[in-house]
């Protein structure tokens, strides 16, 4: 389906025909007629398809043609997990209102507070946000959303992973009012909490489901590879850098002391590099970022902080020097490579510390991987067994010690109940509202 299918307005269609987009990818093509129709839309696709523009496009195009509920409101807010991807969908949305008279804005954590006041005293039309700096401005009254017209939400289960899920009901409860459209984009609808949110926020949506956040993806070859310890890991990532035919690549790692030390490694290798994780300021890692977005250096080394966010098609590479231990973040990591339309290549090491992650995430996918072996770097580990399943079993008690604890259960009066609530990690999902406490900010690391 071409974009000018869809009945847009013309100055959307010259901004595609400038950035060169001509055909709609199969989630815009099923998702823009939808938000275009006014419905709320629940909607849910792998990544790298194309969701940015399936709901910035249909957004712009009501800002052109309808008339403002508000004069000082925004009318769109984007929302999305993490400022890596809030920076990258804000410069499409720069790009394609270039040339009009509507303006956005980006509003993230970690960044100059006053600086973005002033930036919202000039009522831009769009903005992109993480949901808690959002939510620090709406308690100082540095904005309105009563004229909100579309809220849009993206990598939703992101969010809720991030434990934004009180944040995003501030934000609706905000804006709540029945001319409001909202879209819900997810890599997965198969969530239990997802779905809580998405019935709170949306009002009998449409859904689009387009195959699974676990589908194999064809334009990527996922190849994994046993390792003994460390020093094997880095025998064989300094192997793959060397001899396979890399454009640009991005290493995974679990830590942030990995980025710095490995980046040091890949430098003596020969290769431009760069770390990227949590300890860097906003602007080095902005700066990191596009530095990489342009081709400045070889290879990121990163933590799962550029797992999301990055769209660049000359990716050829992704390395998980660590399998992680949230599965999902696996497929993320993967998706940074094999974009528009290019292949791609996933190389995971597995050690011993991978070794459950890596059979979680064959759960994950409902796949069995094959080792694939480099010749003189064979490994001897051949992974481990099975997890035991976990079983209670009642110790036996000495007959004397019977009457004293009976006194103290007694004493104490409590009971044999398990109780969910007093688990470690156990947070319900909605809190009475005089308890409820949400964080100020949103500075954590994805």
């Amino acid at each position: 389906m071409q974009f000018t299918d869809f009945g847009f307005d013309n100055r959307i269609l010259q901004s595609l025909r400038h950035l060169g987009f001509d055909e709609a990818t199969e989630i815009q093509a099923r998702s823009i007629p939808e938000a275009m129709a006014g419905r709320d839309l629940l909607a849910s696709s792998k990544t790298g398809s194309g969701k940015t523009l399936a709901y910035l496009l249909p957004a712009m195009h009501r800002v052109f043609k309808v008339k403002p509920l508000s004069k000082r409101d925004p009318r769109v807010v984007v929302l999305v997990p993490t400022r890596e991807l809030a920076k990258q969908v804000f410069s499409l949305l720069r790009l394609l209102l270039a040339g009009t008279r509507f303006s956005s804005n980006l509003i993230l954590g970690g960044e100059n507070f006053n600086d973005q006041i002033k930036a919202l005293q000039k009522d831009p039309h769009f903005i992109v946000a993480t949901p808690g700096r959002l939510v620090d401005h709406l308690k100082q009254r540095n904005v309105f959303l009563e004229g909100l017209e579309l809220l849009i939400l993206d990598e939703a289960d992101r969010m809720l992973d991030l434990g934004f899920a009180e944040q995003l009901k501030f934000i609706d409860d905000t804006a709540n009012h029945r001319l409001r459209q909202t879209l819900f984009f997810s890599a997965t609808l198969d969530n239990t909490e997802v779905n809580d949110v998405a019935q709170m926020l949306l009002r009998e949506p449409s859904r689009v489901a387009i195959g699974s956040g676990i589908d194999e993806h064809k334009d990527i070859t996922q190849r994994f590879y046993l390792c003994d310890h460390l020093d094997h890991k880095e025998a064989l990532l300094s192997h793959f850098l060397t001899q396979e035919s890399i454009k640009q690549a991005i290493v995974f790692t679990a830590t942030k002391a990995d980025t710095v030390r490995l980046s040091a490694m890949i430098h003596e290798l020969g290769h431009t590099t760069q770390a990227l994780n949590g300890d860097l300021s906003q602007a080095a890692r902005n700066k990191v970022m596009d530095s990489f977005s342009r081709g400045h250096f070889k290879v990121l080394v990163s933590t799962d902080v550029g797992s999301r966010g990055l769209d660049i098609a000359n990716i050829s590479h992704v390395v998980n020097f660590d399998i992680p231990k949230q599965v999902e973040e696996y497929v993320h990591r993967t998706g940074r490579t094999g974009r528009a339309g290019f292949k791609g290549d996933a190389i995971s090491l597995v050690g011993p510390k991978d070794w459950y992650n890596f059979k979680d995430l064959e759960l994950f996918l409902k796949r069995t991987f094959t080792f694939s072996v480099v010749e003189t770097l064979e490994a001897t580990f051949k992974g481990l067994a099975a997890k035991k399943p976990v079983s209670v079993t009642k110790k036996k008690t000495p007959k004397s010690t019977h009457k004293s604890q009976e006194k103290s259960q007694k004493s104490s009066g409590s009971k044999r109940r398990f109780d969910v609530s007093q688990q470690e990690g156990f947070e319900p999902f909605r809190l009475p509202k005089n308890k409820r406490s949400l964080p100020l900010d949103d500075d954590s690391e994805a």
